[in-house]
């Protein structure tokens, strides 16, 4: 997981959540304190000048009001004079008129480079005190050019009954001092409000730090914690709510761990299971995508579970033939599929299930498949035995059936037809004995029902005695050649049973033996086995019916084999005697060329020798 910024941290939103608070909180008390510090300045202010005013418009009054001689200074200089000293007095003081009854200016001080003395006015102000005799309010305003703060009024200036109006006092009053006093304030508050969000700010850190660690803390663990780690929990060193957090994330790590190993051995039984299962296992999506298989299934179809991912199973197991859509499955609880290519042959077995989900809603199939190509090999070949008995059993039963019906209807009168017909019944019959004594035979060796007596033999004298044997009975026709080796060689064997082998497999190669032909008899040591071999110099046979001349009943000559008296279950007899020994037997053979008949047994060790 990708490590988290500063810029991007909890931390940083705490902190900036305490600035936002104390900087509004700060603003809030600023304005309002601001608000009402101007509001007070402006007011004193106003009340200091206003009661100045008032004395100045006093000392006015006075001098319109004194009777003046010759020798007495004119009006204006009184009045220029009480001007000039109380402007002197008040620095405040921007300008200064008094102006008579007839609106013209005859004292005044102002900043301006022209005198309005003498010059008539036309001002509102003024004209509304001569109009009312009364006072105007102050006015504030900006001063043209300078844009200062300013205030402006006017007073009336009466004679001493203070029924006529013989003047007015007009004035300007700068407000500069109030606001410079605002803005060192203001600038002071400016300050303390940097110092206190700085402050904030490391504390603001300090807590921050105190709630984020243990989250940090919780993160770490979690990421661990999806690593498979159990092990370690988070450190708690409080009760509040982050320390709750924390007892209840160390129970979750405690039931996670619990989850895990219990889904985790759950997984390994599923494994085990599906690993050792002969059939095999193919889990599928609700749209039949493959997404589970083991290893026997990899196995049955020839193909790996990275392979075959996200397939379809119709497509890998070649069902479009059978079903259109997967959801079709669930009708068809089993099918047998055909996987058959021209090397081999295999029939699989599949039966689906539908897997459900908590809703009951169809959430995958199932597929469950086993090969049945040795059951159905078997169950054709039962089929097939059974076919062949019976076929081998009607034959001579319709052909004595046949003759006793002739003896019956008097031909046992004939001493010339009746001793020929029993003598084929007497054929017939020991035909069916040898076809059943076989059978029996062959029954009891599937049935493990056949024990063999093993003893030490040394086989090179044992197969010369056996091939002695038939060479006394022999006809002339064919010629026995012998390839043996003049070493010992020891078997540990059934003397009986090895002996019907060679019976059977030297008969037969006597029976298909061309007159003058010769048969071949090899034996040599290979490693740990002896292997034996009978060649002859028959018609052979096709290649495709090398490997089946060891099943039960099959003949390549049908009509030829039940000539010569053949049931067709000497080879398979002499397979099931080779295979109890541990041995093996096959043949190989061409057509015209004759054919050649293997076996091979295993050899006795020197130390199992000596000790025999």
């Amino acid at each position: 997981m990708k490590e988290v910024g500063f810029f991007q941290s909890v931390r940083l939103k705490l902190i900036l959540v305490y600035i936002l608070l104390l900087l509004l909180g700060i603003q809030v008390i600023g304005v309002y304190f601001v608000d009402r510090l101007e509001e007070e300045l402006e007011s004193n202010f106003t009340s200091s000048i206003e009661g100045q005013l008032s004395s100045l418009t006093y000392s006015l009054q006075n001098a319109f009001n004194t009777e003046r001689g010759e020798d007495s200074p004119p009006l204006s200089s009184d009045l220029q004079g009480l001007l000039n000293d109380f402007s002197d007095d008040n620095r405040d003081i921007g300008k200064l008129m008094v102006v008579d009854n007839n609106q013209t200016v005859v004292a005044a001080t102002t900043t301006s480079d022209q005198s309005p003395i003498g010059k008539k006015v036309t001002d509102t102000k003024i004209t509304k005190v001569f109009l009312f005799g009364d006072a105007t309010e102050p006015e504030p305003r900006r001063e043209e050019g300078t844009n200062y703060r300013l205030f402006r009024g006017t007073n009336p200036i009466t004679d001493e009954s203070g029924e006529e109006i013989v003047g007015a006092l007009y004035y300007e009053v700068y407000m500069t001092d109030i606001y410079e006093q605002l803005g060192e304030i203001t600038s002071i508050f400016a300050k303390g409000t940097v110092l206190a969000i700085s402050v904030t700010a490391l504390l603001g850190i300090l807590v921050a730090r105190t709630i984020t660690k243990p989250l940090t803390q919780m993160k770490r663990q979690a990421q661990i914690m999806a690593t498979g780690d159990f092990s370690q929990k988070v450190d708690v060193k409080g009760n509040d709510e982050i320390g709750q957090l924390g007892h209840t994330f160390n129970d979750l790590n405690d039931k996670l761990k619990l989850a895990t190993a219990t889904t985790e051995g759950e997984r390994r039984k599923l494994s085990s299971v599906l690993s050792n299962m002969s059939d095999g296992v193919i889990a599928t999506d609700r749209l039949g995508a493959i997404t589970l298989m083991n290893a026997p299934a990899s196995k049955l179809i020839g193909q790996t579970f990275e392979e075959v991912q996200g397939q379809s199973l119709v497509d890998v197991l070649d069902l479009n033939d059978q079903i259109e859509e997967i959801s079709e499955v669930e009708e068809t609880s089993s099918m047998i599929i055909d996987l058959s290519s021209e090397d081999s042959h295999l029939l699989l077995k599949a039966n689906f299930s539908v897997v459900e989900d908590e809703n009951h809603k169809q959430d995958g199939y199932i597929t469950v498949i086993s090969d049945v190509t040795e059951q159905q090999r078997v169950e054709k070949e039962r089929r097939e035995f059974v076919s062949n008995v019976s076929h081998e059993l009607r034959t001579p039963l319709t052909t004595m059936r046949s003759y006793i019906e002739a003896l019956n209807d008097g031909a046992w009168q004939d001493p010339d037809i009746a001793p020929r017909f029993l003598d084929v019944t007497q054929n017939e019959t020991d035909r069916m004995i040898r076809l059943v004594n076989d059978l029996l035979q062959l029954t009891k060796m599937d049935h493990k029902e056949t024990s063999l007596i093993k003893e030490r033999v040394e086989f090179v004298g044992f197969f010369n005695q056996v091939i002695d044997r038939f060479s006394m009975n022999k006809d002339e026709k064919v010629d026995f050649v012998r390839h043996l080796p003049n070493k010992n060689m020891y078997v540990w064997m059934d003397k009986d049973k090895v002996t019907q082998v060679l019976d059977n497999v030297i008969s037969n190669a006597i029976k298909y033996s061309p007159e003058g032909g010769s048969i071949r008899f090899d034996a040599h040591s290979t490693k740990k086995q002896l292997r034996v071999s009978i060649t002859d110099e028959g018609i052979g046979m096709p290649p495709d019916t090398v490997e089946k001349i060891f099943d039960r009943f099959y003949r390549v000559d049908k009509s030829r084999a039940r000539e010569m008296g053949g049931t067709g279950l000497g080879l398979a007899i002499a397979r099931e005697m080779i295979e109890a020994h541990h041995g093996k037997i096959w043949a190989e053979s061409r057509e015209g060329k004759g054919t050649t008949v293997y076996f091979t047994l295993p050899l006795m060790s020197q130390k199992r020798r000596g000790q025999s």
